[in-house]
């Protein structure tokens, strides 16, 4: 089962941002070292911290013209399904499914955090956006239309399709 620890790869320089991912990253720890009565209360709290976490960095975005539909929000809206749906599993027996979507994650997060978190953390720094705060202290900075893609060179403008990842892995594992 991949593992996944925290290391400087996984820091975007943002205080903020990376106090939430690294509480990510010890929350799914201790889902991956849980004993079976420990599993479901530890996957609960990864999957509210994920509710908040993601749910934060949606609020940036939209805050800094990120169009709703736009494939950072998107890939966080089917990760939290995807991750609810396990939790469903795992209430009729299947504890299994927990274990994959674990191993699952810790594999997508990084890749998640090193290019979609990664160009939102730079659109956030070259707009002046407190995270803290939420104020733009660089609203000319604003993009003039809304971003539909993530923000970055990882994804384009052209749609709102999420990033397939590992993270069709996990779905397929809740849904199997």
């Amino acid at each position: 089962m991949a593992q996944l620890e925290w290391s400087d790869a996984l820091n975007l320089d943002l205080p903020l941002m990376d106090d939430t991912h690294r509480e990510f990253v010890d929350l799914l720890a201790v889902v991956a070292q849980a004993d079976d009565a420990q599993l479901q209360p530890a996957w609960q709290a990864l999957v509210e911290h994920t509710e908040q976490h993601f749910g934060q960095e949606d609020a940036w975005m939209a805050s800094t013209r990120f169009a709703s539909g736009n494939c950072h929000s998107m890939q966080h809206r089917v990760v939290l399904q995807v991750m609810r749906e396990g939790a469903a599993r795992a209430a009729q027996g299947d504890l299994q499914v927990l274990r994959v979507m674990a191993s699952e994650l810790a594999l997508w997060f990084p890749q998640h955090a090193q290019s979609m978190d990664a160009a939102l953390a730079l659109h956030l720094r070259r707009v002046g956006f407190d995270p803290a705060t939420g104020v733009v202290h660089a609203p000319q900075a604003l993009p003039g239309e809304l971003i539909h893609g993530c923000g970055g060179a990882t994804c384009s403008d052209a749609g709102d399709e999420p990033v397939a990842d590992s993270t069709d892995n996990a779905r397929q594992a809740a849904v199997a």
